[in-house]
């Protein structure tokens, strides 16, 4: 298997963290990181043997502590006092696939050689990474500046030997984690610890993961919102060339190319139309998922960016001879984008439960509910209202964290991001779009299968096969709970067009 080199000098790709996280390729650190860590840790012990001048967490407390001195002979002490008192995670875990790329994310900022930290201690986290040795890290607990500072703790409690972590089904201690493969603890340096912790691994590790999954939700949403055009007996003209090139926004004029292409060739489009007009969540679908698409456009930039930066503090620039302290672990670039992804997300979601509600309003010669019998049969009544609760909830988890904030440390850290909050929301606003558009394809394969023996095109037909397979049509009323799972699945796994 291909092995994926941490190197300050290639910038790390969405596009490369999709690979190496759907691939499971190890990752190690390439010499010019090895190069770079090694020379600014030498550059800062050097300093330190013969300069006393305060510098911000290396010799002095920390937050509101700043100004308290501590001696040489502590400085390690305080390091790792550091790291036992910020472990003050609450809340659910955090799931394994986003730890384990925290533990890549936060050796790639550290390998830009900023940060004043040991060869040693970046290749553990690798080596916690390649094993699949997960600390247990908990949800709540950071502000999102000063760094993600209680998840980050958790994260590197097991460099020490302290803490808990997932191996191979089993929560151990990880000491006895460490155990299995003879590693020591780690003997953590002068700013090692606030380098761990400073940082927005945390959140970032949420944005990459929501950015990734919300792109192929986008893709998602323009083929199953070309199959609900079909069932609902729908025109292709608001998708016409020409009324986007004279409003050239740039996920517009995509999504309208794509749903020409989608539709093209379908037999159905062949038929008398039913209206002049189709409603607003058929006939806008260029307008709202291409705004959803320049959002997550602007997402993935902001993201991109992050991936590739030093966010603890101090920095060191061994080059210069300076040792700067500044506010590169404030999350607030993160924080606004999330809340941004969280809405973007949440507009494919409240747009695909109103096509939904048209296909199962009796409309347009299709039954009510979707079912034969209705009245003995509900049919697919219901998984429109849980829809309807879903995409309910979306709108009070959009409501935006990054306008919060919260003076903390005593009034030294007076502004703070909350974009670890923005984080998880954007999260549970993408699971719960996965679920509101497998409803939709739910219904509108439905749906269609009352246009045949009509056909629709060769791409979306593929896709109904497909769907099929999973879930078979709704005859008689049966429990259609594991027929909304499997479509959950199914959004988040096909290989969309």
């Amino acid at each position: 298997m291909p092995t994926h080199i941490i190197s300050p000098d290639q910038p790390l790709t969405l596009a490369d963290l999709a690979t190496v996280l759907a691939e499971g390729r190890p990752v190690v650190l390439g010499d010019d990181a090895k190069a770079r860590l090694g020379a600014c840790y030498d550059y800062l012990h050097q300093r330190l043997a013969h300069d006393n001048s305060p510098i911000y967490g290396i010799n002095t407390g920390f937050g509101s502590l700043y100004n308290v001195s501590i001696a040489p002979e502590a400085r390690t002490q305080l390091q790792v006092n550091l790291m036992m008192s910020h472990a003050c995670g609450t809340g659910a875990e955090v799931p394994g696939n986003l730890v384990r790329l925290m533990l890549l994310l936060k050796a790639q900022s550290l390998s830009y050689g900023h940060s004043g930290v040991q060869v040693a201690t970046a290749q553990r986290l690798l080596d916690m990474y390649n094993r699949e040795m997960l600390p247990v890290v908990y949800e709540q607990g950071s502000l999102g500046a000063s760094g993600d500072l209680a998840p980050l703790a958790h994260l590197c409690l097991p460099l020490l030997g302290l803490g808990e972590v997932r191996y191979q089904g089993y929560r151990l201690s990880a000491a006895d984690a460490m155990s299995l493969f003879s590693w020591s603890p780690l003997a953590l340096q002068a700013k090692e610890g606030l380098a761990l912790l400073n940082g927005t691994q945390f959140m970032l590790a949420y944005a990459v993961d929501g950015v990734l999954r919300a792109q192929r939700l986008a893709a998602a949403a323009d083929v199953i919102g070309a199959l609900s055009t079909e069932a609902f007996g729908g025109g292709t003209d608001p998708f016409s060339e020409g009324l986007h090139r004279i409003r050239p926004h740039a996920g517009q004029v995509l999504v309208a190319r794509r749903l020409r292409e989608l539709l093209a060739g379908s037999e159905l489009q062949t038929y008398p139309r039913l209206a002049v007009q189709d409603p607003y969540s058929f006939r806008c679908q260029p307008q709202v998922h291409g705004a959803s698409r320049d959002a997550l456009a602007y997402v993935a930039q902001v993201v991109e960016t992050e991936c590739n930066s030093v966010t603890d503090n101090p920095n060191i620039f061994p080059d210069d001879d300076q040792i700067l302290s500044g506010g590169n672990f404030h999350g607030q670039p993160l924080a606004l984008a999330l809340d941004h992804l969280a809405l973007a997300v949440a507009e494919l979601g409240s747009i695909s439960e109103r096509r939904t509600f048209q296909l199962i309003s009796g409309q347009r010669g299709l039954p009510t509910y979707l079912v034969v019998e209705p009245g003995l049969n509900s049919g697919l009544m219901i998984p429109q209202y849980t829809a309807a609760s879903i995409v309910s909830q979306n709108k009070q988890l959009c409501t935006p964290a990054s306008a919060d904030s919260i003076v903390s440390s005593n009034g030294q850290e007076d502004h703070v991001s909350m974009g670890a909050n923005a984080a998880t929301k954007a999260r549970r606003v993408v699971e719960n779009v996965e679920q509101v558009l497998g409803i939709e394809l739910l219904t509108a394969v439905q749906a269609l299968a009352f246009r045949r023996p009509g056909r629709t095109s060769a791409a979306l037909e593929q896709v109904v096969e497909a769907f099929r397979a999973e879930v078979p049509f709704v005859g008689p009323d049966r429990l259609l709970y594991p027929d909304l799972h499997r479509a959950a699945a199914f959004v988040r796994k096909f290989d969309w067009p």
